[in-house]
């Protein structure tokens, strides 16, 4: 008894020292000096209009997808949320380099700066809508199985599609030479939240437009500008090697 206690207390421990140790990422610009896409984008179409027909022909489309063995398991893969290291992972091939904290630390750097300063734009317009998701509205089982942790958000706009359309832009700023493979992986890895129905098309078309306009914002922070410079210098230091 003496001996478990001993574990589970080495075990809290150990737990509380890890969260103790966690480092929060200051933001390239502070949220509240960052355009508001609740006042720039328009409202998600209404269920009873003829735009939302189309998110219902590629809600359909996206069940289709899901016969596609190979095509699905992508999906799955790019549902990650938490761990970053298999998120950028997913562009390595496409960028032609490893995308590490250890191994490319500038690069990692402007990825995590950057996206703690766009992802909390989402925030605010989905608070607003709650827009109703398609495996909400239709009662369907998820592949990606993000179905619990998902229900109740508000669907618009996409959070992965802006921080997908995100990294896509910033490794293509990084890398312009490997622009088209980029934005490929980029496409693709938005796409894969109408797939696995936690999205509407629309939430994902405006998700690539409120990246873009994060991306914009971030080139007049004069921090970003000398953090962009650095990874480009990395990686062009990485890729002579290869």
């Amino acid at each position: 008894m003496k001996k478990t206690c001993f574990v589970v207390a080495v075990v809290m421990m150990a737990m509380f020292v890890a969260r103790a140790q966690e480092v929060v990422v200051k933001p390239f610009i502070a949220l509240d000096r960052l355009p508001s896409l609740l006042n720039i984008m328009p409202a998600p179409p209404a269920f009873d209009s003829p735009e939302f027909a189309a998110d219902v022909v590629r809600y359909c489309w996206g069940k289709q997808q899901r016969q596609d063995s190979a095509r699905v398991a992508q999906a799955i893969a790019d549902a990650e949320w938490y761990d970053h290291t298999k998120i950028y992972g997913l562009w390595e091939e496409a960028f032609g380099l490893e995308i590490s904290e250890a191994g490319t630390p500038e690069i990692w750097k402007l990825l995590e700066t950057s996206l703690a300063t766009t992802d909390p734009m989402r925030k605010e317009p989905k608070a607003h809508y709650k827009r109703q998701r398609p495996f909400e509205r239709y009662e369907d089982a998820m592949p990606s199985h993000e179905e619990d942790a998902l229900r109740g958000e508000g669907s618009y706009p996409s959070g992965h599609s802006l921080r997908g359309w995100t990294i896509s832009l910033l490794l293509a700023q990084i890398a312009p030479e490997r622009a088209e493979q980029i934005f490929k992986r980029g496409w693709d890895y938005c796409n894969s939240r109408v797939i696995v129905g936690a999205h509407w098309q629309s939430d994902v078309d405006n998700s690539r437009t409120a990246a873009s306009i994060g991306f914009c914002a971030l080139q007049g922070s004069e921090d970003f500008i000398k953090q962009m410079k650095k990874a480009q210098k990395e990686y062009s230091k990485k890729a002579a090697m290869r």
